[in-house]
């Protein structure tokens, strides 16, 4: 059975490992949620028949149902799932985790393989759920939540796979010992897993950091309880569903993946992340939860990623009006609600300069304004491009920014014109000074952008830098056409642990590609602030998952 499905899957591990390597774009999953009328049909009507119903899953120590997901597009879904114990679940993963661990190597990739290549057939259905959970809209939610999250997850199968076979399964150990002969032994060096995986994902991009963490911990050889954000459960829960399905399907215990669900009145993180069975944590969310995993769940390797500020130092272009739609199609896009989401924007006090003269800070950021306008004047391209806002509460911090500071342009509502309940609302600008620091130094949920004049460029990265490192970011982005200021970037984003993007420009169709980090070429993450503890995805993400094992013996 193992080397059959991984002889299915051989060309496409072949080719994963291959763009690991080259980190050229490639995605074998491009058109996954991508169907013609009739399959989007059938994947609306499939969400329709989830609404109010009984989510299944033939999992151990059921205590009640519970779900109060509601669609950011208006929809009460409804779902219920079985709300299972922590004590039966880590008690079945660690009963199921023996025969899997046990497995070979190829055994356990052919398997994840397949796993991969079925969620991409029903990535429609997969794509409907990420939207009218997570408030994506449908496009981003095919690429990013969809087609992305696939490839992220075969990256870390194929980086999985690497590692695990980087070293021989065997060896004859022979050494000569003067006159009394040789001695000899024979070696074999076994892949052990770290032990059970506990998997809590957050409310925006629950599938693209999810799959990557899920796989890599899958494939080598770790029980995995997956304990979704208790309003974006139902693309973990299909996810979970398909993971247990197929290995059922291929004679292992399906309660090697689990989903543990909870209500937001009634949380259970906190509980299970400090059981001492839990040994490989990985968690995307709220910056102050994963510092409270840091300090308390001490037995278990700590996988975060949490909320960034990502910064842009604009000093000058060879294509202003470029720049701009970059600019404003970033900061649109799903509300500013992405991980790599810009959110402050520094401007020096001289301007920028542009082919056609000096822009103050004052006038670049009524232009931004009016671009940003522009991209939404049109409620039909506004909804696609903003989708929903997931959460009340990023209408609440929008609301509390806007009182304490100067609006460049204000924030408004927009009926979509497929979902009249969606929460749609354009992204609030502020005008900034240097001494506001106390507002743009924290994370803004989504939809709020700030302007902030600095005295000079230097003093500008100079400040990015600082509450990157500080705070938490993922992204430094830079317009100049000074190689010097580049390198000065260069140096801060190396500093601050993030990546550095240059002078990129263009229409709205490149920003939705450039803007978006790609499996096999772009890593994320690094651990060098507080934003994150890892890089998705490198070798060290997968490699702290197990460790090798001699066993040594007389021939």
């Amino acid at each position: 059975m193992s080397h059959l499905l991984l002889d299915k899957h051989r060309d496409t591990l072949r080719k994963a490992l291959a763009a690991a390597q080259s980190r050229r774009y490639w995605n074998p999953y491009i058109d996954a949620g991508s169907v013609d009328a009739a399959g989007a049909d059938q994947a609306r009507e499939a969400l329709q028949s989830y609404r109010g119903a009984q989510f299944y899953l033939d999992q151990p120590g059921v205590i009640q149902r519970c779900g109060e997901e509601r669609s950011p597009y208006g929809l009460a879904l409804l779902v219920s799932y079985p709300q299972c114990s922590p004590d039966a679940l880590i008690s079945a993963g660690k009963t199921a985790g023996v025969p899997w661990a046990r497995a070979e190597v190829d055994t356990r990739v052919g398997v994840c393989l397949e796993i991969l290549d079925r969620l991409h057939k029903g990535g429609a259905e997969l794509a409907q759920s990420v939207m009218h959970t997570t408030g994506q809209p449908l496009s981003l939610a095919r690429s990013h939540g969809v087609a992305q999250a696939l490839a992220r997850g075969l990256e870390a199968v194929a980086v999985a796979w690497r590692e695990m076979t980087s070293v021989s399964a065997g060896a004859l150990w022979e050494r000569t010992i003067g006159a009394q002969g040789s001695a000899r032994m024979h070696k074999r060096f076994i892949v052990t897993p770290r032990g059970i995986a506990l998997l809590l994902t957050c409310s925006t991009a629950p599938t693209w950091m999810a799959f990557p963490a899920l796989f890599a911990s899958l494939a080598t050889g770790n029980p995995v309880i997956v304990k979704p954000h208790p309003s974006v459960i139902l693309p973990l829960a299909l996810t979970v569903a398909v993971v247990r399905q197929t290995l059922k399907e291929f004679g292992f215990d399906p309660n090697l993946v689990s989903l543990l669900v909870d209500e937001a009145d009634a949380p259970v993180a906190r509980e299970i992340a400090t059981r001492p069975e839990i040994t490989l944590i990985d968690c995307s969310g709220r910056s102050e939860f994963c510092v409270w995993l840091k300090h308390h769940a001490r037995q278990a390797r700590l996988f975060a990623f949490s909320s960034a500020i990502n910064c842009v130092v604009v000093d000058s272009t060879t294509d202003y009006k470029g720049m701009l739609r970059f600019l404003v199609a970033s900061i649109a896009w799903y509300s500013g609600q992405l991980p790599t989401s810009p959110q402050n924007i520094f401007v020096p006090a001289s301007g920028v300069e542009t082919p056609e003269g000096r822009v103050s800070a004052a006038q670049f950021g009524r232009d931004l304004g009016f671009a940003l306008g522009k991209l939404l004047d049109d409620p039909v391209r506004a909804s696609e491009v903003l989708g929903a806002v997931q959460a009340n509460a990023t209408l609440d911090y929008m609301a509390s920014v806007r009182e304490g500071g100067e609006s460049i342009r204000d924030s408004s509502s927009i009926e979509h014109p497929q979902w009249p309940g969606a929460r749609v609302h354009t992204p609030l600008v502020m005008a900034c000074k240097l001494s506001d620091e106390g507002m743009f130094s924290q994370r803004a949920p989504g939809a709020v952008c700030f302007v902030i004049e600095t005295p000079t460029t230097s003093v500008a990265i100079a400040t990015a830098e600082r509450i990157m490192h500080t705070h938490g970011g993922l992204e430094l982005q830079l317009y100049s056409t000074n190689s010097h200021v580049l390198q000065l970037a260069e140096e801060a984003a190396m500093r601050a642990g993030v990546r550095l993007t240059s002078n990129l420009s263009g229409t709205m169709a490149q920003v939705m590609t450039l803007n978006l980090p790609s499996a096999f070429s772009d890593f994320q993450g690094g651990g060098g602030n507080p934003a994150s503890t890892a890089t998705l995805v490198d070798g060290q993400f997968v490699a702290q998952r197990f460790s090798f094992i001699e066993v040594r013996s007389a021939p």
